[in-house]
């Protein structure tokens, strides 16, 4: 099925800042360099790299400025990490990060368990950043939690999503990313938000980011190219999820996805087989096995050898004869 659509789908990492904060082990400095470097040739057009939270709160990325500040930055990539505050804006502009990555949450259950504020308190603390981001030309793309619903509270109402964009395009950021942050997304939900928000702000570089909690990530990635939407963030192995969804896994795999839109003729730009070396990279770091399904069964035209005794069941097939013995 090719749907001639030439236009380019851009591809976000997120496995080294939003999968490596949830691994038990540290994975060292030089690792994340590494690894990062190897994915900075497979075609993505942005990588965030790490966060610049408090070392107390994320021990994980503890690293944030030495590994931002090392590794070999591409041409046309764009290497972006989660700012959460002005002390973490300041950080990130000390190693020359190309974006802020800003997050709240939409639902309020969730703000407060996941950031201990209200949306409020996030979004006046956030129009500082935003702020200081604008005075060092340095862009703005905000994370907006829970837009497909709160494991707390349930459903959260598209207006109240298309408000908080409405907010935040209002102070002028870049974009917006659609989270589905525990998994609750289902595709016609995806198609009517995504195109409400576009059509909204049709100014607003919008980005989608699946989880795969409910087996459900790929057709809601679908869902949203269909209706639209062009950036997507993934993750390599499938690795990440969010500490305040009891059963959340990881977010949908970039190999997962990407070789399922290459197959529907889409462009996406990424080097699949280099996408499954680096997964084969990732596993040895993180000492367990991932989610995703694609290094494990191939592309879908990797060729398997018949029965070692092939030959002989032809043979036999040829001795009887009368095809038509041959029934399904």
């Amino acid at each position: 099925m090719n749907h001639g659509n030439n236009e380019r789908l851009l591809i976000n990492e997120v496995a080294t800042r939003d999968g490596f904060q949830m691994e038990a082990n540290f994975i060292p400095t030089e690792d994340k360099i590494a690894l990062i470097d190897r994915l900075s040739g497979l075609g993505y057009a942005k990588i965030e790299v790490t966060s610049f939270t408090s070392p107390k709160a994320i021990p994980a990325l503890r690293d944030g400025e030495e590994v931002m500040g090392r590794i070999v930055r591409r041409p046309g990539v764009v290497y972006t990490a989660l700012v959460p505050n002005l002390r973490g804006a300041e950080r990130a502009l000390d190693v020359n990060i190309d974006e802020f990555n800003i997050v709240m949450s939409t639902s309020e259950t969730h703000n407060l368990s996941n950031l201990r504020m209200t949306r409020e308190q996030s979004f006046a603390q956030l129009a500082e950043v935003i702020a200081l981001a604008r005075g060092a030309d340095v862009p703005v793309n905000v994370s907006l939690s829970c837009v497909f619903g709160c494991p707390m509270e349930g459903e959260v109402a598209q207006d109240t999503v298309l408000g908080w964009i409405d907010r935040f395009a209002d102070l002028r950021v870049q974009g917006i990313t659609l989270c589905d942050t525990t998994g609750m997304a289902f595709p016609t939900q995806v198609q009517a938000l995504c195109r409400a928000a576009m059509e909204r702000h049709p100014e607003l570089q919008f980005t989608a980011h699946f989880h795969n909690t409910r087996a459900m990530g790929l057709v809601n990635s679908v869902a949203a190219v269909e209706a639209g939407i062009r950036r997507f963030d993934m993750s390599l192995g499938g690795i990440g999820g969010c500490p305040y969804a009891p059963g959340a896994t990881g977010n949908v795999a970039t190999e997962d996805v990407v070789h399922m839109l290459q197959c529907m003729g889409y462009d996406t730009g990424m080097d699949l087989e280099g996408l499954i070396a680096a997964t084969a990279q990732l596993q040895q770091l993180v000492q367990h096995d991932l989610p995703s399904q694609l290094p494990r069964a191939g592309h879908r035209l990797t060729r398997h050898q018949p029965p070692a005794d092939f030959p002989e069941i032809v043979a036999r097939a040829a001795a009887k004869g009368d095809a038509k013995e041959y029934r399904a």
